[in-house]
């Protein structure tokens, strides 16, 4: 078995934020592989190997925004849901809407966890951290081929 870097799709229309993450990212101690996509129809190009992304590798995590522009993030979750060779890649709802119909909609369309972005850079960095630990050292990720093992 080959180990290769655990990756992560950010899906994030905020230049900024993008990079927040990918800063506080890089100071970890694990091997973590980012992709930064701007908008909804380039992460569904993304992960599902069109156009310029068809050598793009399948991420072990999405981290999506869910006010992108061209598709929604909301549009992308669902896709993603619906798909038999994604749909088990856990998805985290990164965003800055504490509404709760935005938060009940995503645990509809299947997101696995839902966050909202802290306005403060401090409590921002504390969460990316907090989502990389849970999801990289604590929580079980499914095989990254989409192969179960029963």
């Amino acid at each position: 078995m080959i180990l290769r870097p655990t990756t992560i799709l950010l899906i994030e229309d905020n230049p900024a934020d993008a990079d927040l993450a990918r800063a506080t990212l890089e100071v970890n101690k694990l091997s973590l592989q980012l992709f930064v996509v701007s908008d909804g129809v380039e992460a569904l190009e993304f992960l599902f190997q069109r156009g310029r992304y068809a050598s793009a590798v399948r991420p072990d995590l999405i981290v999506l925004d869910l006010n992108l522009p061209r598709k929604d993030g909301r549009q992308v979750l669902a896709e993603i849901k619906q798909n038999a060779d994604i749909r088990r890649i856990p998805v985290v709802v990164l965003t800055s809407s504490d509404a709760e119909s935005d938060i009940a909609r995503s645990y509809d369309l299947g997101a696995n966890c839902y966050v909202t972005k802290p306005l403060d850079l401090q409590a921002f960095q504390a969460i990316v951290k907090a989502i990389e630990q849970f999801w990289f050292t604590i929580a079980k990720l499914p095989p990254s081929d989409g192969s179960s093992s029963a």
